[in-house]
């Protein structure tokens, strides 16, 4: 019997198929051909952006991505939203309003260009930072303050997401530097 995959086109659409009917909250004909429909579309679409690189000697790394490390992943970064939502606030309900904004600039080391989408991802996702720019292997992050860029000055936030794709870690952040003006851009 021949086993499924995550990316096989049936778990694809069932997952898809699922994720519809939990948004829709509808489970009538009309939706479900609708969803049937879009989910479709999108299967199509995506089918053909898999055989389109987008970088170069690019191969399919997702492959490589550790599943069943995913969850861990998320509730991880759902906290560092809370902790720094938290932090936030307290800035913004101080009275003094201590914001000391500054840009980040650093590199990484990843295995492969997916590990930097999502940690320029997560890095936005979380309160009070902001990625700008990611060019290569250098990204540039805006801060609200120095407690909003401690997870990836310390490669916390880096490191968690070297362990999507691999158990070697290493360090992740090289060459970092904080800017307060223009000029040093």
């Amino acid at each position: 019997m021949k086993s499924f995959s995550a990316q096989s086109p049936i778990v694809s659409f069932l997952t898809l198929m699922g994720f519809w009917y939990i948004m829709s909250g509808f489970f009538d004909i009309t939706h479900t051909i609708m969803g049937i429909i879009s989910v479709s579309i999108v299967m199509a679409i995506n089918y053909r952006l898999k055989a389109f690189n987008f970088y170069e000697d690019e191969k399919d790394v997702i492959k490589d991505l550790r599943f069943l490390y995913l969850p861990w992943y998320f509730i991880w970064l759902f906290w560092q939203i809370v902790v720094s939502g938290v932090h936030v606030a307290k800035i913004l309900l101080s009275p003094s309003l201590p914001i000391e904004t500054s840009l980040v600039r650093f590199k990484v080391n990843y295995p492969n260009p997916h590990a930097k989408m999502i940690l320029g991802n997560s890095i936005t996702l979380t309160p009070g930072t902001l990625t700008v720019d990611i060019n290569g292997d250098e990204f540039i992050v805006h801060s609200i303050s120095p407690v909003s860029f401690e997870g990836i000055a310390s490669d916390k936030m880096p490191k968690q997401v070297l362990k999507l794709f691999t158990t070697d870690l290493h360090d992740v952040v090289s060459d970092f530097e904080v800017i307060h003006n223009k000029e040093n851009l």
